[in-house]
């Protein structure tokens, strides 16, 4: 039965859920026939293992939620509602485009981003899973806003601001990325058999 056309998303925030879904399914599948101990092997100790990978998205998550829940808030007591299809400042289109992988240069993590030790693997899987959800959520909140001019602030650098649609965008290319980074572990000579 379709959904009724006021409960629909838009299109753009369709695609965002479609996206935010298969990164799900892609972890999973990615995780599933690893052993403990193939998910947490790491080339070397500066080298980020499959579990660390993935937590640094929970980790990430943790902290971009709040903001986006500020944009979205913000943006309804604006009356910031529209139609799209919308465009981007070049700005966040050049951001986006460098986050999705393969990485064309490195940064170091900064260390409120960086994966806390010691958590299970069904810790780090669930808190994934969850964490799509909570991004889907979000989608929903935001569905009828203008995602050009509605504005998330980022939670590392308080003064930048990327249009909503951007900030989704992003965090979909981020989870894109690490999870490109935890598959080339698994793909690295001396990874465990």
């Amino acid at each position: 039965m379709p959904t009724p056309a006021h409960l629909a998303l838009a299109p753009e925030l369709d695609e965002f859920r479609r996206q935010f879904e298969q990164l799900a399914n892609d972890a999973d599948a990615l995780v599933a026939p690893l052993t403990d101990a193939q998910f947490t092997w790491q080339l070397q100790p500066n080298v980020w293992s499959v579990a660390q990978c993935v937590d640094h998205l929970n980790t990430t998550a943790r902290m971009y939620l709040p903001v986006l829940d500020e944009g979205i808030a913000n943006a309804i007591r604006q009356g910031q509602y529209g139609e799209g299809p919308y465009t981007y400042p070049w700005l966040a289109r050049m951001f986006v485009r460098m986050l999705e992988p393969p990485p064309r240069f490195r940064t170091k993590t900064p260390v409120a981003f960086r994966p806390p030790p010691g958590r299970t693997r069904q810790e780090i899987m669930s808190a994934f899973r969850a964490y799509q959800v909570q991004y889907v959520d979000r989608l929903r909140q935001a569905n009828g806003l203008d995602l050009s001019h509605a504005r998330a602030r980022s939670p590392v650098v308080s003064w930048l601001a990327f249009p909503l649609g951007s900030a989704f965008a992003s965090m979909a290319a981020h989870e894109r990325r690490h999870l490109w980074q935890a598959r080339q572990v698994v793909q690295a000579q001396g990874f465990p058999q």
